[in-house]
């Protein structure tokens, strides 16, 4: 892959870090103008967790930050289909698995950026969170 889809998808990898790490209330209020449900986020994060491996071999990403990745995505794995439905807003609330994978993004955005937490993508005029496969 050349160094410019790298950085692209090191830069969807942390966008979706800064929201994950965010402290629910945060994610929530985020959310308010926002159709996302529980199972687009999974399922956006679980292809983060799996690009992670070839980033980290590129030197993109950290050893460290793949292992937590994949501790991520089993967090994540865990969530039962019922568990996955509805919107995600809800599930912020009433799953325990989220705050594990808030820790570990914080974690690794940490590492990353020197910083656990990153502004949110702003509401009205920044770019949501990419949609299945399509890094922004």
């Amino acid at each position: 892959m050349n160094r410019l889809n790298d950085e692209r998808l090191r830069t969807w990898t942390l966008r979706w870090m800064a929201l994950l790490a965010a402290d629910s209330q945060d994610q929530r209020a985020w959310l308010d103008d926002r159709d996302l449900d529980t199972v687009s986020v999974v399922e956006e994060v679980e292809l983060v967790c799996r690009i992670s491996e070839g980033l980290a071999e590129r030197g993109v990403l950290a050893p460290e930050d793949t292992h937590d990745l994949r501790e991520l995505g089993r967090h994540l794995a865990a969530l039962t289909p019922d568990r996955r439905a509805g919107p995600w807003a809800e599930s912020l609330v009433t799953d325990q698995p989220w705050t594990e994978v808030r820790t570990l993004a914080r974690r690794i955005l940490h590492r990353t950026t020197g910083d656990g937490r990153r502004p949110l993508p702003d509401p009205a005029g920044a770019p949501h969170p990419p949609t299945a496969g399509r890094p922004s």
